[in-house]
């Protein structure tokens, strides 16, 4: 089975649902919060890469796992942040804004990183990056959906609420399907590097994690902006670089889609474990 006829579409899928959640004001909402705005943004595009390149040259990791590393950590974002920030009691309106600027503005940044690392660690692999191929498909597999559903919410409101409501429960399970196919494709590869990709993945999404915290903290932003801006930096759009690695346009590996695979299922351990103790935190202050 060519696993990429289930990528494309559920990533299509997870676009045009967070398209049916945006407005238009989502996109400028920088103007009335920038530092708070402007603090996700640098987490998620340039603290998280370079996070992962650190990480990943201290694991040593062979060229087509540091691809992949490198790969998840160029794609921030996703409708299921918006989903957990409202679950932390979060700034929900800013994840709404963090997801729309970061899933427009990676449309240029994926590209343009992962074309500099693969000529970094891939070109004597005989690993390349076609990079036209990659914009291609980012216009139809992200931008063109995102904007399908940005429309469809301005002028058929009440049928985008009803859409929302339903895709919206199947994000999770889809991720995790798309994440299951994968580990089943790449058993072998998976649990002979699991440690390795495990320990590389666990330390990088804890760093970002723990960065995205403190550097919150440094720019007095208030609990609800903190918990949004860590939410956000550590959810990663994993359908995204699953699609970009396994893509026969793209990468045409799938095994550069494994670092996505691992992360997805760490930061979701992370994460619902970061919500939970706010809420036991939450109910100690209430009692």
């Amino acid at each position: 089975m060519n696993s990429i006829f289930i990528v494309l579409p559920i990533l299509t899928l997870l676009m045009f649902d967070l398209g049916l959640t945006l407005q238009p004001r989502d996109f400028v909402f920088i103007v009335r919060k920038p530092r708070a705005a402007l603090v996700g943004l640098f987490g998620q595009l340039v603290l998280l890469p370079l996070v992962s390149f650190a990480v990943a040259s201290f694991f040593s990791l062979p060229p087509i796992f540091f691809i992949g590393v490198m790969l998840i950590a160029c794609c921030p974002g996703g409708s299921s942040s918006n989903i957990f920030s409202k679950l932390a009691k979060g700034d929900v309106a800013l994840s709404v804004s963090l997801t729309a600027l970061s899933s427009i503005i990676t449309l240029v940044t994926v590209p343009a990183i992962m074309q500099w690392v693969t000529v970094y660690v891939g070109a004597s692999q005989g690993i390349q990056l076609p990079v036209v191929n990659l914009l291609m498909q980012n216009v139809f597999t992200m931008l063109a959906p995102i904007v399908l559903g940005i429309l469809c919410r301005k002028y058929y409101s009440n049928v985008a609420m009803k859409m929302d409501r339903v895709l919206s429960k199947i994000a999770f399970p889809a991720l995790m399907l798309l994440a299951g196919i994968f580990f089943v494709q790449h058993y072998d590869t998976i649990t002979t590097h699991f440690s390795v990709l495990g320990m590389c993945v666990g330390l990088l999404l804890l760093t970002a994690v723990a960065l995205s915290g403190v550097g919150s903290r440094c720019m007095r932003l208030n609990n609800k902006e903190r918990r949004t801006i860590v939410i956000e930096v550590g959810m990663q759009n994993a359908a995204q670089a699953i699609a970009v690695a396994s893509s026969p346009f793209v990468f045409n590996d799938g095994r550069i889609a494994i670092p996505a695979i691992i992360y997805a299922l760490l930061m979701n351990v992370v994460l619902l474990t970061y919500v939970s103790i706010i809420k036991v935190r939450a109910k100690g202050k209430e009692q």
